[in-house]
């Protein structure tokens, strides 16, 4: 069996992000998603609409997704690849670069994000509303 782990904030979901999910599910038998934590996104200088229990929900609800738990620190994403025995790491293709540390763990990629339309976007038209 292959397993695939993706990471993100999955607030205000949108096509793009299933486009995402299916696509990395796609690559394995198995897609956890690793879904930052409030606390966490508070370190990023990030804040959700939705809060984590509530974006955990929705994710468990696709049926890309077979495992959703919680990020919350930078430096779990190895210990994450061996926790739960991951053999692909997928990431959106801004954090290009970024995570090749990785790589003597698994394989990772980089996916190409959905065109024209992301988190920000949405809560950037929200505010012209």
């Amino acid at each position: 069996m292959k397993k695939v782990i993706t990471y993100g904030t999955f607030d205000l979901l949108h096509w793009g992000h299933i486009n995402l999910l299916k696509r990395a599910k796609e690559m394995g038998d198995h897609l956890t998603v690793a879904l930052s934590t409030d606390e966490f996104n508070q370190l990023k200088n990030k804040k959700s609409y939705y809060h984590y229990q509530h974006r955990k929900t929705i994710l468990e609800a696709i049926r890309y997704v077979d495992l959703v738990v919680p990020e919350t620190h930078w430096e779990q994403k190895k210990q994450d690849i061996e926790k739960y025995d991951i053999d692909i790491f997928v990431m959106g293709d801004d954090w290009q670069g970024k995570f090749d540390f990785l790589s003597p763990y698994c394989e990772v990629i980089y996916l190409h994000r959905t065109k024209n339309i992301s988190t920000s976007i949405i809560k950037k038209d929200l505010k012209k509303v």
